[in-house]
């Protein structure tokens, strides 16, 4: 009796489940009073989604847990992380604090002094219960294994029962995780073991990078018009989870585009890069095509506002969306949230009107061949009722909150309708602006970054996988705009552009080489089997400008 107290037995099945209980529960305590302090029970949905939660953090520790601890492994494995854990799940909890990349930083950076500061009595009692004792009794502990073939099957069979429990969850309660998921984004760095794990190779992933060399593309680009009696300015205005679906230019049933229904636009439906901004607005302006594009490579090599700009344009960006994810990096930029205009901006956020208030006096004041870059907030979800004035409220009843798990599927659908309506009137309303300036060779090209779920197949939101996401998240609207200058002197066969443009699969690949056609820049980085103003390009005509 005494030895087996000494050195207590357990079969390695029941050694994971148990330690996987142990920090889904004990060494998260921050997650669990978050969760307490921001999940609202209001129907049975909320319910449901508030009981799934702990299959949510305990399936995928679980399953992680069932690939590594394997014998040899098992014990120094569970005894670092349950340190470094209770160390951890005490900082989160006593000063709460969430574990980042850049709290990582923090922690390489601290010195011996601010480390004596922090670790305090209680700090050590903490993690002595919390960690060092559970340690010691692993140290201790007989894991019993059984062979090779059979705890394989054991193993494999548990993860995918809890794989298809946490799925069941999942897929009833998907509206609720991807509501509050949105609406509280900081939830993920209260995650114990994954968070710092994750920050941790985040955190050396960009010490690396930052000894990488920035790569220059085509060092000759320039601009190549014959003339220059007419002066360009280009518009490109980059949408935010617009969705084709949602568009009656393309067949939806209700009015979202009364506006550009009247211009004499080119409407196309394309594919997108990726599911998110992040992935899709790099590569918008990428000369790679999406089998060829890598996220972190973008950020370290030059783009089409780089060789817009290095072949003799005047550049500027404005920004209402969260950043240009480094595209806009080395041009002037302008964050409508930092200016501030009261006539549009409320606190944190700004109607996409922000960004044309004065754009034609800016444009009145060119000196130069010019491309303006409009980053609009769009449909940017869940809170789509922040993204237009009350006088866009057209379609009702209106889903008024950031919970969208607690509004009905058509009012959901109603509020991102009118987001549309919004945007519908922020690209006709920039038209409008190009189209005073007879003088000029004026043009635009509106292109949305990615879709939206509005609760096909109970999916919301976006930023699933690629390959398994619905075409609500990948098929996007694009707008093209030319004044008459810039049809006669660009020899474009407008017509025929609308035609093609009607039938023809276009993607985000198109974007950069035709606009760098369009803009008349002679690059190396041009490829026109990409380029979708090719096959309209009238042939052999000698006009002067």
């Amino acid at each position: 009796m005494s030895s087996k107290l000494l050195k207590p037995v357990m079969k390695s099945y029941w050694f994971i489940f148990m330690i996987s209980l142990y920090f889904s529960f004990v060494l998260n305590i921050s997650f669990w009073r978050f969760m307490a302090d921001n999940i609202e029970i209001t129907n049975f949905g909320t319910i449901w989604f508030a009981l799934s939660l702990p299959f949510f953090i305990f399936v995928p520790l679980y399953i992680v847990f069932n690939i590594f601890l394997t014998p040899y492994l098992a014990k120094p494995i569970s005894i670092s992380l349950l340190l470094i854990s209770s160390a951890a799940n005490y900082f989160m909890y006593a000063y709460g604090v969430y574990i980042d990349s850049d709290m990582i930083t923090n922690v390489f950076e601290t010195t011996a002094r601010e480390t004596f500061d922090l670790t305090t009595l209680s700090f050590f009692v903490s993690v002595f219960i919390t960690g060092v004792i559970p340690s010691i009794i692993i140290f201790f502990m007989k894991i019993e294994y059984k062979t090779l073939k059979t705890e394989l099957k054991i193993r494999i069979l548990a993860s995918v029962v809890s794989i298809f429990i946490l799925g069941f969850f999942i897929a009833v309660s998907y509206k609720e995780y991807a509501s509050f998921g949105r609406n509280n984004r900081e939830v993920r760095k209260l995650l114990n073991t994954v968070n710092y794990i994750y920050s941790v190779a985040k955190y050396f992933r960009l010490k690396a990078d930052a000894k990488r060399e920035f790569v220059r593309l085509d060092e000759n680009a320039k601009h190549v018009s014959d003339t220059d009696l007419h002066k360009s300015v280009f518009v490109i205005v980059i949408g935010e989870t617009a969705r084709t679906k949602s568009f009656s230019l393309g067949g939806y049933t209700k009015e979202t585009n009364p506006l550009l229904s009247k211009q004499d636009i080119i409407y196309s439906k394309i594919s997108s890069c990726g599911t998110s901004t992040a992935v899709s607005l790099p590569c918008i302006f990428s000369s790679l095509p999406q089998k060829d594009f890598d996220k972190n490579n973008a950020k370290y090599t030059e783009n089409l506002i780089d060789i817009v700009a290095k072949s003799g344009y005047d550049v500027w960006w404005e920004d209402n969306d969260d950043g240009c994810k480094d595209v806009c990096a080395r041009v002037k930029t302008e964050y409508t949230v930092k200016t501030n205009n009261p006539k549009y901006c409320f606190g944190s956020y700004c109607h996409d009107e922000a960004l044309i208030d004065g754009l034609e006096d800016k444009i009145k004041d060119i000196k130069n061949d010019t491309v303006i870059v409009l980053h609009t907030m769009g449909s940017h979800g869940p809170t789509y009722y922040n993204r237009y004035p009350d006088k866009f409220k057209r379609f009702t009843p209106t889903c008024d909150t950031a919970n969208i798990q607690n509004c009905s599927k058509e009012a959901i659908v109603n509020t991102y309708d009118n987001t549309i309506l919004y945007t519908d009137y922020i690209i006709s309303s920039t038209i409008d602006i190009l189209k005073k300036f007879t003088n000029l060779e004026t043009g635009l090209m509106y292109v949305s970054d990615h879709g939206e779920s509005l609760g096909e197949d109970n999916v919301y939101l976006h930023g699933l996988p690629y390959m398994i996401a619905p075409k609500e998240q990948t098929e996007v609207p694009m707008i093209i705009w030319m004044s008459e200058n810039m049809k006669k002197y660009n020899r474009i066969d407008y017509e025929c552009m609308k035609k093609e443009a009607s039938y023809k699969s276009y993607s985000h690949d198109n974007i950069f080489h035709s606009i760098i056609s369009l803009l008349e820049i002679d690059t190396t980085l041009y490829d026109e089997k990409y380029d979708i103003f090719k096959e309209c390009q009238i042939k052999n005509n000698n006009i002067k400008k």
